[in-house]
């Protein structure tokens, strides 16, 4: 159905109870975005249920929030089979992936969500278990240990992880399939919008939900949690429809800015112009002024800075860019390019 203009953005669903509907989707087709992908997987899910075999290995990277732990739950609902789902940090020791392992069914589907993040030690008896389907254990301490093979089911390991420099080689080279989900255009966006908005049983305007899209830096997860703040602020003055005055309304309360920029984002780009004139500064240096994890500001705050073009990685550090200085009025002219540039 094409919506124009002010028309409200609500279909019909059948249903008996709206609340119990999951706003992830569970099959490949009603997936919105990462078209590439999703066609690819439709290719290899149905070769390997033609073959009556299980799914090659599965890695998924890129920034949070785009959707691959639902692909992983979808990959398993698309060859109708159980999903196992735990963590790199949970697996701390090689019995508690041995744990795992044993217990999964023929053809299920293992997900590991930060696999990067899992100890040397675990991740070298996930190899044969990759590989030939059997782990080694050590029973027994001292000259009395023993080592014991124990054969797996085959299965299907889905890894997801969003730093994918972080994975050994060794690790990376044996999955048989690896994709990189990409931010999302606005149109994509507005879709998810849609969709939610009709899984909360809420009213939005076509220009309300261009607007959250806009705001949402390319990630779904964003896009809908958006969505459900300004579905409390509709609720709490008793409005049935959000438009683009709530939108606005909204984000000022919640400090985010028209491109999805928040207080957090404004913290590291006034922290670079004030102090550095723009940069360039090293990334401990950033972390280190703005109180905050390494890890917290290459995974949450630079990747959408880098999508949109206000900072560049350069050898010499971190630099804003003229595009970021003109959003928010900052002059850093006079810096020495050459230095920059270097």
């Amino acid at each position: 159905m094409d919506i124009t203009g002010s028309e409200i953005i609500r279909d019909k669903i059948d249903t008996q109870d709206l609340n119990e509907v999951n706003i992830r989707p569970g099959k490949l087709d009603e997936f919105i975005g990462q078209g590439k992908i999703i066609q690819n997987l439709k290719v290899f899910i149905g070769a390997a249920k033609f073959r009556d075999e299980s799914l090659d290995h599965v890695l998924f990277h890129g920034p949070p929030g785009l959707g691959k732990t639902t692909l992983a739950q979808i990959i398993a609902k698309e060859i109708n089979t159980n999903i196992k789902i735990t963590s790199g940090p949970m697996l701390s020791k090689t019995r508690d992936l041995a744990a795992v392992l044993t217990n999964l069914e023929e053809n299920d589907v293992l997900f590991i969500d930060e696999i990067h993040r899992m100890t040397p030690s675990v991740e070298e008896v996930l190899y044969p278990a990759m590989e030939d389907f059997y782990i080694d254990l050590i029973i027994g301490d001292g000259p009395a240990a023993r080592t014991v093979k124990i054969n797996l089911p085959k299965f299907t390991l889905v890894g997801a992880t969003t730093r994918l420099g972080l994975l050994t080689n060794p690790l990376r080279d044996r999955f048989g399939i690896t994709f990189k989900l990409d931010f999302y255009n606005t149109n994509e966006l507005e879709n998810v919008i849609k969709r939610a908005a009709i899984i909360f049983n809420i009213k939005i305007s076509q220009e309300a939900a261009e607007k959250v899209s806009k705001c949402s830096r390319g990630t779904p997860r964003i896009a809908v949690k958006l969505l459900k703040r300004m579905r409390d602020y509709a609720n709490y003055n008793k409005n049935d429809l959000i438009d683009t005055d709530l939108v606005e309304t909204s984000l000022h309360q919640l400090h985010i800015d028209s491109i999805g920029l928040d207080n957090l984002d404004y913290k590291y780009i006034q922290f670079i112009v004030d102090n550095y004139n723009g940069g360039p500064v090293g990334i401990d240096t950033i972390a280190a002024g703005l109180s905050e994890e390494k890890d917290t500001v290459e995974d949450t705050i630079e990747p959408y800075l880098l999508q949109i073009g206000f900072i560049n990685r350069t050898p010499r550090g971190r630099v804003i860019t003229n595009l970021c200085a003109k959003h928010i009025g900052a002059n850093i002219a006079n810096r020495d390019l050459e230095l920059v540039l270097s």
